[in-house]
């Protein structure tokens, strides 16, 4: 894939890695530290990706994790794949978001239920 941002990433680039999958700081972070996983083979969505693949993809997000907590001491995280264009998809090569989180760092953080607006009576009410 020539054309694929993540097929052609410098190796230089690669903060972690293993034989399947590698790590790299995401160039437009949503928190210091956001990285993504990516597998080496491109894949446009995670459903499609080799059981072995993604054990390999998961596995880094230990690694990454360490490596977050020693430098940027976050005191949590969002972790996530976006499936397809209504999922927010723009790089057409499956990537994992570790997005180490701070206290403080959005007013009402809500984490994945704050991807959309409430549907349920509970989340409105959650909501109020």
């Amino acid at each position: 894939m020539k054309k694929c941002l993540f097929c052609r990433l410098p190796e230089e680039a690669i903060i972690a890695e293993n034989e399947l999958a590698f790590a790299v700081y995401d160039k437009y972070p949503v928190n210091p530290g956001h990285t993504l996983i990516i597998p080496r083979r491109h894949y446009s969505s995670y459903f499609d990706v080799t059981e072995d693949e993604l054990l390999a993809f998961h596995r880094l997000i230990g690694d990454v994790k360490r490596l977050l907590d020693a430098e940027f001491k976050p005191d949590g995280y969002n972790v996530g794949v976006n499936v397809g264009e209504p999922a927010g998809q723009v790089i057409w090569h499956v990537h994992l978001h570790v997005i180490p989180r701070f206290k403080g760092d959005s007013p009402r953080p809500g984490g994945l239920r704050r991807v959309k607006r409430p549907v349920t009576p509970w989340e409105r009410e959650a909501e109020e």
